[in-house]
């Protein structure tokens, strides 16, 4: 042992980041066994390495008797009068035993106890860094397919992204740089397991914090997200500041922020909607790009009943009641959408019906209840309704989001 080996630690602590001490520490408690091992030895020894010289040192602890027995652990007055003059009968006195071969024998029996250690250190590392970034976005390389998992490349640990987590449709390719968002991070006997998602909600959040100013410095909050990964998205947002538009703020010039996260997700559709403390006008906004005529809520029940134009039926509704559902897991409202039209017919029924129940009324009636039961239940127990036969076609709602985009793109500006 020398000044190389402090000088190799140091070159470790470089390229590793492991701390020097926490190796030299380690190198001392496995040169203990090592010596134990080596020479047969059961005393209570300790190892010191000189911090500038490298240098190694073995001590004991032994207890001042009168009368030795163990010689191992026992020293006579007259022998502890050597080290110093006032020791006493019960005093320890430490005593160098330090073999003469002890260097060369002790670091070749300690490399691996050693190794173990730095790899340990190194992982406790990882572990700290990761999962002090969980519920936060990281970016790394697909590296390669394990099953149907996929791992990816963070530089100094590896991501998987399991099948549950990966957006539907969405292709990935090895040596794909891809943001991910980390949702938990184990511990195990080997490297740290980092467990990351396409499908969260909070991708969308923290893609948003990147690429809008006013949400990462707290001016816009945001306050709810409803997500169907590699379909749409909505979000409800609040400006703290009056002179600050939300939404204006989150799309952006001539939707240039909103694109950019666009793309990011592949092309997943986002509105972005104004948040409000009054249900109606909130409800009323989640429906977008929809423009809604009347709200009327049902406190007890938390149900919105919900009147569009009968043009925009099916765009408040959705491709297969898409829209509606959103709108229901970004409020936490039961919504039932019915057109003009079919208002008047109820209306009219119940005029001229007043006995009849509601389960009597004509089949050509909108019964958004039925439909929830069965096709539209969130997971938040919110419902929407949608008619399967006036379903949005796939290339017309693009076409109306973006027009909702420019139009508050144009408000703002």
């Amino acid at each position: 042992m020398s000044a190389e080996l402090l000088h190799a630690l140091e070159q470790l602590e470089r390229e590793k980041g492991i701390n020097k001490d926490i190796l030299v520490e380690a190198i001392e408690q496995a040169l203990i066994s090592a010596y134990k091992r080596n020479f047969g030895s059961a005393q209570n020894v300790e190892v010191m390495i000189d911090r500038t010289t490298g240098d190694v040192r073995v001590f004991t602890h032994k207890t001042i008797v009168d009368e030795v027995t163990d010689p191992a652990n026992e020293l006579s007055i007259e022998q502890a009068k050597r080290f110093g003059a006032d020791f006493e009968v019960g005093d320890i006195v430490e005593v160098e035993v330090t073999p003469r071969k002890f260097g060369r024998i002790a670091a070749q029996t300690a490399k691996q106890v050693v190794m173990q250690r730095i790899r340990e250190a190194e992982r406790g590392i990882i572990y700290d860094e990761f999962s002090n970034r969980e519920e936060d976005i990281v970016s790394g390389i697909i590296s390669r397919f394990d099953r149907k998992n996929i791992i990816i490349d963070l530089g100094r640990a590896e991501a998987i992204l399991p099948p549950a987590e990966q957006t539907p449709g969405e292709k990935y390719n090895v040596h794909d740089r891809i943001k991910v968002y980390v949702i938990n991070v184990k511990k195990t006997n080997k490297n740290p397991q980092i467990y990351v998602s396409r499908t969260h909600p909070g991708l969308v959040k923290r893609l948003l914090e990147l690429e809008v100013p006013e949400i990462a410095d707290g001016t816009v909050e945001i306050k709810n997200i409803a997500r169907e990964a590699g379909s749409r998205t909505k979000i409800a947002i609040h400006s703290r500041n009056e002179d600050v538009d939300p939404v204006g703020a989150c799309v952006g010039q001539k939707g240039s922020r909103i694109r950019a996260i666009v793309d990011e997700l592949k092309g997943e559709m986002i509105d972005v909607i104004k948040w409000s403390s009054n249900p109606e006008e909130f409800i009323a906004s989640s429906l977008s790009p929809a423009k809604v005529v009347q709200v009327d809520l049902d406190e007890d029940a938390k149900v919105a009943r919900v009147i569009v134009p009968d043009f925009q039926l099916s765009l408040a509704i959705g491709k297969e009641g898409q829209n509606a559902r959103l709108a229901a897991k970004l409020t936490g409202w039961k919504i039932d959408i019915k057109s003009e039209s079919q208002l008047r017919s109820q209306i009219e029924y119940e005029l001229f019906h007043p006995e009849a129940v509601s389960d009597d009324e004509d089949e050509e009636d909108y019964e958004p209840e039925d439909i929830h039961e069965e096709d539209y239940e969130s997971e938040e127990d919110t419902e929407s309704a949608a008619d399967g036969d006036e379903a949005i076609d796939e290339a017309e709602e693009p076409e109306e989001t973006i027009d909702a985009a420019e139009d508050a793109d144009d408000e703002n500006q």
